[in-house]
């Protein structure tokens, strides 16, 4: 069965589907839990001499699967690392808990007959998502403010990777402006 399309499944309109535990499991709702494509969270090197942060800022409420937040997170880091090298730090903060459930269905010629059943059946677990709030970070990308414009670029390619609507925004960190080797060679004379 193919994956289905993100507008089926971005809106929030019911409580949250998330109770898997591995110390109780016979109280479980969901008896496997699905796997989750996100398995790096952090990349480049963090400094602290970056002087400049980005955030990429959800202006919706939105259920973001956690294969479209791969997609993103690629995008942004394989671009970053093209052109920054390594004078970057770039976090992913949601991470995708929900469950999402879906009523399998059949495609084809009969497939009206064979897939009738209830119309809101509860579904298997199929994927998980991650839940975010209206003005919630997704992504925060720091980096020297030379290179604010490769930034943007960056958060914008990830923002059309994503469901929903985000804006960009920017705040001056403030950066020793020192490397952390001179810093501590000039604290100790």
């Amino acid at each position: 069965m193919k994956l289905r399309p993100a507008r089926s499944v971005r809106g929030i309109h019911s409580q949250a589907w998330a109770r898997y535990s591995v110390k109780k499991p016979r109280k479980n709702y969901i008896k496997a839990l699905p796997h989750t494509s996100l398995l790096i969270f952090k990349m480049g090197v963090n400094r602290p001499s970056y002087d400049l942060a980005l955030s990429l800022v959800s202006e919706q409420r939105v259920q973001l699967r956690s294969n479209s937040l791969e997609a993103a997170r690629q995008v942004a880091n394989k671009y970053l690392e093209r052109e920054l090298v390594s004078n970057y730090f770039f976090k992913l903060l949601p991470y995708p808990h929900n469950v999402i459930r879906e009523k399998k269905r059949a495609t084809g010629a009969g497939a009206d007959r064979i897939s009738q059943g209830m119309s809101l059946s509860f579904g298997s677990p199929s994927s998980v998502a991650a839940r975010v709030r209206e003005g919630q970070t997704v992504f925060e990308l720091k980096t020297v403010m030379s290179a604010k414009a490769v930034a943007r670029e960056a958060l914008s390619r990830a923002s059309k990777k994503l469901s929903g609507t985000y804006t960009i925004t920017m705040r001056q960190v403030q950066g020793s402006g020192v490397a952390p080797s001179t810093a501590t060679a000039q604290a100790a004379a």
